[in-house]
């Protein structure tokens, strides 16, 4: 089973090298994809050296969709720049897949970070409660399904909580054991109550109707 990793990429060159290293560890058929949306670093160089790199206009639902039209995987994994996979991450989900009823899912989530507040927030990435499953966590998919959905809606921001959610109605959904680390840069620049917080009244407005593009200006503005 032929696993397609897109990566929305933009201006990551600090971290993209170690997100890569993650995934050409792993074993079996595979392909990555990064999609670049502007970079003006070298994240375009990083990325190849291991990756078909193509590009397109910034926005991470945007940049998904267009990585997914070019893979030709049977499983579609979107990955964020600074989220590491765990070794065995694909045979895990290759191991969910024979399934025939699970239509995708998602990884358990750890910070780079030992802070017992971020461990306890990660803690919660192990239930089936839609709430909290992100991009950060990779969130994989069979692509029969991901075209049946119409792939990603191409918002400012909440493309992840907008697609999981739809694609929980599709069918059963895996949260895989084998955490991907990802950055807690956010966390540590504002704080994690801080972070947190932001995170959180985001998520309630998006969820009570607001508008995603205006939940961006004012994310952009607190960030």
């Amino acid at each position: 089973m032929k696993i397609s990793v897109i990566i929305p990429t933009l201006n990551e060159e600090a971290c993209l090298g170690e997100t890569l290293t993650s995934v050409t560890r792993q074993v079996g058929d595979y392909e990555i994809i990064v999609v670049d949306g502007g970079s003006v670093d070298k994240t375009m160089e990083l990325a190849g050296r291991s990756a078909v790199v193509i590009r397109s206009p910034s926005g991470r639902g945007r940049q998904m969709n267009a990585g997914a039209q070019l893979a030709t995987g049977h499983v579609l994994l979107f990955l964020h720049a600074d989220s590491r996979l765990a070794a065995g991450a694909f045979a895990a989900i290759r191991e969910a897949m024979t399934d025939a009823q699970c239509v995708g899912g998602t990884f358990s989530l750890q910070f780079d970070q030992p802070r017992r507040l971020l461990r306890f927030y990660a803690w919660f990435t192990q239930f089936h409660f839609a709430l909290f499953h992100y991009g950060d966590q990779g969130i994989f998919v069979r692509r029969e399904v991901f075209e049946q959905m119409g792939g990603y809606q191409e918002i400012p921001i909440m493309e992840d909580l907008e697609f999981f959610r739809r694609l929980r109605r599709c069918g059963r959904m895996a949260i895989l054991s084998h955490p991907i680390t990802t950055s807690a840069r956010r966390f540590v620049k504002h704080g994690v109550v801080a972070q947190q917080m932001i995170n959180t009244v985001l998520v309630l407005l998006y969820l009570v109707g607001a508008s995603p593009r205006t939940l961006r200006r004012w994310y952009d503005d607190v960030r």
